[in-house]
C-alpha cells in the first residue's frame, strides 16, 4: 500500500490545528444548543437558526467545517495507518506504558463519534439541506398578501374555509353572469385566490391547531408536503427547519435520549487525551504549566459535555 510521503510529525500538527478548531466550534455549538432549554416557545433558538440557515458568511463557515471534520478524519485514519505500516510486526512482548487508556482508544473513538455524526447530520443538517424530510416553519409575512389576507379574514367572519368561500363567491358570480352578462373581472379575481387556496389553507390549519408561535411571527409545524406547496405557490417564502420543535420532539423519547448520552461519553473520551494532546504537539507544553493544561483540559472536557448532555436530559423531563 503506497501512501504519500509526508512526515509524521506533519501529520500530527495538522491533526492537531484542525483538532483546535473543532474544541472552538464544540464550545460554540453547546452553548447554541443551551438556548432549546428556554421556554420561550423557541423564539431564540429558532432565531438562532434562522441567521445561520440564511447569513451567507455563515453558509461558508459551515462548508469549511465539513471540510475540516473530514480533514480531521482523514489525517488521523491517514497516521494510524501510517504508524501501523512503519512497524508490519508486533512486539513479541506487549508493550508497559503509561499510557492513557483514553490515547489508546483515540482512533476507536473516533471512528464511533463518525458513525454518531452521520445519525447527527441525518437528524439537522441533512433536514435543512433537503436530503432528509423534516418538520418545517415560515415566516406569517411571507404569506400575507392583501388578497389573501383579505380572504382568511373573510372566510373566518363567515365560518368557512378558504375553499368553501371561494366555492360561494364563485356561484355568485356565475349567478351574476347569468342575469346581467359580466362577471369576468370577479372571475379573475376568483381564479387567482384559487392559486393560492394551498396557501390559505396551510395558514387555516396553523390558526385552529395553534401552529402559530406565540410572538405571532411564525407558523410552525409545517409537513415536508406543505414545504414544498409553499415553495411552488410562493417561492420567496422559503420555508426554513423547525429544528427546535425536532429537538425537543426527539429528545422526548428514551432511546433517542440514551443515543445522545452514548454518543457524549464517547466525546468525553476523545477530548480526554485530544486537549492536552494538541497542546504537547504543537510545542506549547511545558513542565511548568502542564499541570495548567491539564486541569483546563478537563474543565473544558466536562463543561462542554454535561453542557451537551444536559439538553436531551432535562427536555426528556419536562423542563
Amino acid at each position: 500500500m503506497n501512501l504519500p510521503k509526508i512526515h509524521s510529525i506533519t501529520k500530527k500538527l495538522l491533526v492537531a490545528l484542525v483538532g483546535g478548531f473543532l474544541l472552538l466550534f464544540l464550545l460554540f455549538h453547546m452553548t447554541a444548543n443551551i438556548f432549546i432549554l428556554r421556554h420561550d416557545d423557541g423564539a431564540w433558538y429558532s432565531a438562532f437558526c434562522h441567521f445561520m440557515g440564511t447569513n451567507w458568511v455563515v453558509k461558508i463557515f459551515e462548508l469549511v467545517l465539513l471540510g475540516v471534520i473530514a480533514l480531521h478524519i482523514l489525517l488521523t485514519l491517514w497516521l494510524a495507518v501510517t504508524n501501523r505500516l512503519a512497524r508490519p510486526v508486533r512486539y513479541h512482548q506487549a508493550q508497559r506504558s503509561k499510557t492513557h487508556t483514553t490515547s489508546k482508544l483515540m482512533i476507536w473513538s473516533g471512528i464511533l463519534i463518525f458513525v454518531c455524526l452521520i445519525i447527527h447530520f441525518c437528524d439537522f443538517y441533512f433536514v435543512k439541506v433537503g436530503w432528509v424530510k423534516g418538520e418545517y416553519m415560515v415566516k406569517v409575512e411571507k404569506l400575507q398578501d392583501q388578497e389573501t389576507v383579505g380572504m382568511m379574514q373573510m372566510a373566518q367572519q363567515w365560518g368557512m374555509t378558504p375553499a368553501e368561500l371561494l366555492d360561494d363567491l364563485e356561484r355568485n358570480a356565475m349567478e351574476y353572469a347569468a342575469e346581467n352578462g359580466d362577471a369576468e373581472e370577479t372571475m379573475r379575481y376568483i381564479e387567482n385566490l384559487r392559486g393560492k387556496l394551498d396557501v390559505m389553507n396551510i395558514m387555516q390549519r396553523a390558526s385552529t391547531e395553534g401552529n402559530v408561535s406565540e410572538d405571532g411571527q411564525w407558523i410552525r409545524h409545517l409537513t415536508y408536503a406543505e414545504r414544498q406547496t409553499l415553495r411552488q405557490v410562493m417561492p420567496e417564502s422559503d420555508p426554513e427547519p423547525d429544528f427546535y420543535y425536532m429537538a425537543r420532539e426527539k429528545f422526548s423519547h428514551l432511546h433517542i435520549v440514551l443515543g445522545y448520552l452514548f454518543f457524549f461519553f464517547v466525546i468525553f473520551m476523545h477530548l480526554c487525551h485530544a486537549f492536552p494532546s494538541a497542546f504537547q504537539t504543537l510545542g506549547l507544553n511545558n513542565y511548568k504549566y502542564n499541570n495548567i493544561i491539564e486541569v483546563l483540559g478537563k474543565i473544558y472536557t466536562w463543561v462542554v459535555v454535561l453542557g451537551f448532555a444536559a439538553v436531551p436530559i432535562l427536555v426528556f423531563l419536562g423542563l
